[in-house]
């Protein structure tokens, strides 16, 4: 979920015991990208002054509204450079409500009716083809994502656009949302309103490739037709440097080349109407099978920005002295390990708070954090992720590494624990000293861990959880693949898609969140990107409680609450990554800590 899931789920500044809250107050997650850079010297890129070649996994969905599976960073970031969004965010707490307004297609939204209404007017923006984009194209927005909701990745009940009671286009630059109840703005602009994507009303509003253009979108069963016409579009990669929907559009890039699962290229729009004009002409994107590939292009000065694993920052030097910047990409950010509360094996293991809470406690963060991610990554101890950059500790952790505790707690609770073999429940039951309910008489403590390819330091994690995990007879096998985030969905108990156990997709972060680190989206109960089942009401009303309260204290409680009762296993957060680039590239730092990469503030040196 680079988010790995899903970089538009981030946003905002304030401190809290334990943890920084980047969200409250004055202002308040998608699959993963890299960054490679190595060329011709530190005053050129590699195929010329006005490229960048860029180490970057194939994006592979383009439509600007977000569906299941797609949601990873890569496709955020690929979409962003050719689609703005209504508003961006910067987490450095010098603009009200986070908003960044030089990037942003409008003004900071104005607030009346009590907190309800929020009314925002566009700055003057044009599409590619010329035509200026207005209230219509909003309008024609929010007409699909309302109309699709149960085809929209980022929707969940309750949430946008449930909770807007109208929408007022008042003319051609000027509308309004009121909502249903007086939220808490700052979680309203950064967690809502980051959503909003103006799209081409005028090219899109159709419902095949040989239609006419009209107001489909206006009815409930137009906008659907339209959708799933836009949604087939996006679902043919092979077609997005050809289709006519794509050559419309309002970002600083427009897509040249695209070869699925190979080479993007994006090519400066010399139109383009935003103030953060474009530096290069062209940005290449290419892909690499894994660390290795990617660091022996990098060693050899193939790229201008790419990344150093974790398990080669000891070639540092080397690479500085090639001509490299090193740089940490430090992210807004959790990392943790998806438990399915809904297999119908494991999930009624899972469901007991003492065996997470003994799992837990045999996952040694700070250990696996210095030497395996060589410093790079810090225990995750909560939902709220810690102020990007801040190096933590498991001080603050609610559990902390201990193997003996973990033996205990499982002893204690009726297991009969068997170092380095199988332990087993030898009390089933209910009671306080029983194995807990839906668990049979000699069901063993076995697991498979289904994580990500690609990143050595991921493998060698997992191989020492693995060994810390068999001391008390808990026995994880290790499944990598290509894409843990697809292969493990959320689902029903009944479902042949449920037979999977824990998953894990933090080789760069897990969640990257938006400005306001709400639960919303992740943990609570049918949540859109819950994809383990986790259900518990308390955390629900807490979840809730932080979108109505500018109080510090809301988001505190809610992160105090489920640091403790663990709706997964929290691991190693490592940064998103080492970033290398050549040092006559400028414009890369500081890196978006909501992980977000915006190639037009880049240049080369003169």
């Amino acid at each position: 979920m680079r988010s790995r899931f899903h970089r538009r789920a981030l946003r905002g500044t304030t401190a809290v015991t334990g943890a920084i809250v980047i969200g409250l107050g004055l202002a308040a997650c998608s699959g993963g990208g890299s960054s490679p850079k190595g060329a011709q010297g530190a005053q050129g890129g590699g195929q010329g002054k006005d490229t960048v070649t860029v180490a970057f996994r194939p994006p592979n969905w383009i439509l600007p509204i977000s569906a299941p599976g797609f949601t990873q960073g890569e496709n955020a970031i690929f979409g962003t450079a050719q689609y703005r969004h209504l508003y961006e965010y910067r987490l450095d707490g010098s603009a009200k409500y986070n908003i960044d307004a030089e990037r942003s297609m409008a003004e900071p939204p104005e607030v009346s009716n009590g907190g309800k209404t929020l009314t925002i007017t566009l700055k003057d923006n044009t599409w590619s083809d010329g035509k200026p984009v207005t209230t219509r194209d909003v309008r024609f927005w929010y007409n699909l994502v309302t109309a699709n909701k149960d085809k929209w990745a980022s929707y969940r009940a309750g949430g946008f656009p449930d909770n807007i009671a109208d929408f007022t286009v008042k003319d051609g630059k000027t509308f309004s949302f009121t909502t249903t109840k007086v939220y808490n703005t700052a979680w309203f602009v950064g967690n809502q309103l980051n959503r909003v994507v103006p799209l081409p009303q005028h090219v899109w509003d159709k419902d095949s490739a040989t239609g006419q253009v009209s107001d489909l979108d206006t009815t409930p069963a137009g906008a659907k037709k339209v959708f799933d016409f836009l949604l087939a579009a996006s679902k043919d990669p092979k077609t997005y440097a050809t289709n006519d929907l794509w050559q419309v559009n309002s970002g600083a890039w427009k897509l040249e080349k695209y070869v699925p699962n190979g080479e993007v290229v994006l090519t400066a729009r010399e139109n383009y109407s935003g103030s953060d004009k474009p530096k290069l002409s062209k940005v290449v994107l290419r892909p690499f099978t894994g660390d290795d590939a990617e660091f022996n292009v990098l060693r050899a000065g193939d790229i201008d920005y790419g990344y150093v694993p974790a398990a080669n920052l000891s070639q540092q030097k080397y690479l500085e002295s090639k001509g490299y910047t090193v740089s940490p990409w430090y992210g807004w950010s959790i990392t943790y390990l998806q438990l399915n509360y809904n297999n119908p094996e494991s999930g009624p293991l899972f469901k007991q708070l003492y065996l997470r809470q003994a799992m837990q406690m045999l996952i040694d963060q700070p250990t696996i954090s210095k030497v395996i991610w060589s410093g790079t990554a810090s225990p995750t101890c909560g939902p709220v992720p810690l102020k990007p950059g801040t190096n933590g500790s498991s001080d603050g952790c609610a559990y902390s590494f201990d193997p003996a505790k973990a033996k205990e707690l499982l002893e204690s609770h009726g297991w009969k624990v068997t170092p380095d073999g199988q332990t087993t429940c030898q009390k089933p039951g209910t009671g306080q000293d029983q194995c807990g309910e839906g668990i049979a008489a000699g069901a063993p403590l076995a697991f498979t861990v289904t994580s990500q390819t690609g990143f050595a330091a991921t493998t060698k994690m997992f191989a020492e959880i693995k060994s810390q995990m068999a001391k008390v007879g808990v026995d994880l096998t290790i499944k990598e693949v290509p894409d843990s985030v697809a292969v493990t969905p959320a689902c029903k108990a009944s479902e042949a898609s449920c037979s999977w156990d824990m998953s894990f997709f933090g080789s760069q972060g897990s969640w990257y969140y938006p400005a306001f680190a709400s639960g919303e989206r992740l943990f609570a109960t049918d949540a859109p990107v819950n994809l383990g089942s986790y259900s518990n009401a308390e955390a629900d009303k807490l979840i809730e409680a932080t979108q109505f309260s500018g109080d510090d204290a809301a988001l505190k409680a809610y992160n105090d609450h489920l640091a403790k009762d663990l709706p997964v296993l929290w691991m190693p957060n490592p940064v998103y990554q080492i970033s290398a680039y050549k040092s006559g590239l400028q414009g890369v730092d500081p890196q978006d800590p909501m992980n977000s990469m915006f190639f037009q503030d880049w240049s080369w040196k003169n």
